[in-house]
């Protein structure tokens, strides 16, 4: 975590160094209101749109999006309101279709990746720092902002969102009784062409966006936390690079901000991505953290306390993690995401999971239609049967054993007799109707 912190402060320096750097300022020291709230009338900064109280979006103007160069970095600055506690913070490019003079927060008609996510640290607004800087590369975003096609289709705007709520602050803050603001924040774009080349991507592909998983109501596998999700190709793809950002929660006791977990990410059955969120020392953060609380403590800990529990820092921006297939042919895809090991105690919390994909095709692909596909598997571990429940035809089902052997294939029946075999691990492989096909883990009791 140290080295990022290093090369980011490199990436940064120099870009402030050079004096020809474009610096563009997109939201300026808007304020956020409680979340929880009705939206609220006070007037809106010239230039922006208020889709929430949490939530403002600004059109990126064509001057604006032909002077991005090749290294692009972003900060979101947020400042110390009448919020005293920890919350989610994310950075969006909503594409909405071109010339529509605005949009809602639910407009089924614009496009949206997440491109960055942040967690506020404990502050209160009467001590030093009273804000705090979030940095990132997004040089991938070059080709985005300056594809004619994408641009000819969509107005593209970027969003700052931050969460917050008052209700602590109101008595645990001097100034804030009464008070429904809650944080303040600015989001700025450097960009050079010094050291940088710039990539070639001409394809986007929204796949989820801040997509709610658990596994007591809101995953596709029952029991299980997993998201299954089919996006569709036209044409191939090489250097099929994707972005994945992900953060489990839940304060309660037990709950999974305190629990770290192995995550896995699939593509076509292929695992392609392993990793347990945190494992980082925090102290790096704890200037930001102004007000009393029980994450910091009062007293410095040590990495290895650290790292024995958190998964992320308040104060401190979420890793954008990802991969790279050097090919992948036209026509269905299926991502599947997995935190086998998830409990959410007391049927408490959530992990938040967006991906998209960026690569380069023969033909400009543009934004894809994804879908994502519910479908449960129960119950697993079972003694005899499975039982698929999808809202799309079962074609077949095939058992395989744990070293890759085919065992049974049936047709056309959500029902599989798992009865005769012995206990331990069995694959199925699964086809649905639309041709979507997916593996999943069925445990004979």
């Amino acid at each position: 975590m140290y080295k990022n912190i290093f090369f980011l402060s490199l990436f940064f320096s120099g870009f402030f160094q050079a004096q020809t750097t474009p610096v563009m300022n997109v939201i300026s020291q808007a304020v956020y209101y409680d979340g929880y709230a009705a939206t609220v009338s006070d007037p809106v900064p010239p230039g922006l749109i208020r889709l929430s109280n949490a939530k403002y979006a600004r059109k990126l103007t064509d001057t604006e999006l032909d002077s991005f160069k090749a290294k692009i970095a972003m900060r979101v600055t947020i400042g110390a309101l009448c919020d005293n506690y920890d919350r989610l913070g994310s950075v969006y490019l909503a594409m909405v279709p071109k010339n529509q003079p605005t949009y809602t927060i639910n407009d089924v008609n614009v496009k949206r990746i997440e491109v960055a996510r942040y967690i506020t640290p404990f502050m209160n607004k009467n001590r030093s720092p009273q804000e705090v800087p979030y940095t990132y590369d997004l040089s991938n975003l070059y080709n985005v902002f300056h594809d004619v096609v994408l641009r000819s289709t969509y107005d593209m705007y970027m969003e700052l969102d931050v969460f917050g709520v008052p209700y602590a602050a109101q008595n645990e803050v001097a100034g804030c009784s009464g008070r429904t603001d809650v944080f303040s924040g600015t989001l700025t774009f450097f960009s050079t062409d010094t050291g940088a080349t710039a990539t070639d991507y001409n394809s986007l592909v929204p796949i989820l966006s801040y997509s709610r998983l658990n596994n007591y109501n809101s995953t596709d596998v029952t029991g299980e936390t997993v998201r299954i999700v089919n996006f569709n190709l036209t044409n191939a793809v090489t250097n099929a690079r994707f972005f994945v950002i992900s953060t489990p929660h839940g304060a309660n006791s037990g709950g999974e901000e305190y629990v770290r977990r192995q995550n896995y990410t699939y593509i076509d059955g292929v695992q392609m991505l392993t990793y347990t969120p945190g494992g980082i020392s925090c102290e790096p953060y704890r200037v930001y953290n102004t007000q009393g609380n029980g994450i910091y403590g009062g007293t410095p800990r040590s990495f290895a306390e650290w790292t024995s529990w958190n998964n992320w820092c308040p104060g401190n921006s979420v890793p954008i993690r990802g991969f790279t297939l050097a090919s992948m042919t036209a026509g269905s895809h299926t991502l599947k995401h997995t935190i086998p090991t998830a409990v959410f105690n007391q049927q408490q919390g959530d992990v938040y999971l967006s991906v998209y994909m960026q690569g380069k095709s023969n033909s400009t692909l543009g934004i894809k239609d994804v879908k994502t596909i519910d479908v449960n598997i129960y119950p697993n571990p079972t003694s005899d049967f499975v039982n698929i429940k999808s809202e799309t035809e079962v074609v077949s089902a095939a058992v395989f054993s744990a070293d890759g052997k085919k065992l049974a294939e049936t047709y056309k029946t959500n029902k599989i007799d798992l009865s005769s075999y012995s206990t331990g691990v069995y694959f199925l492989n699964i086809v649905l109707k639309n041709g979507i096909t997916f593996k999943h883990k069925i445990i004979r009791k």
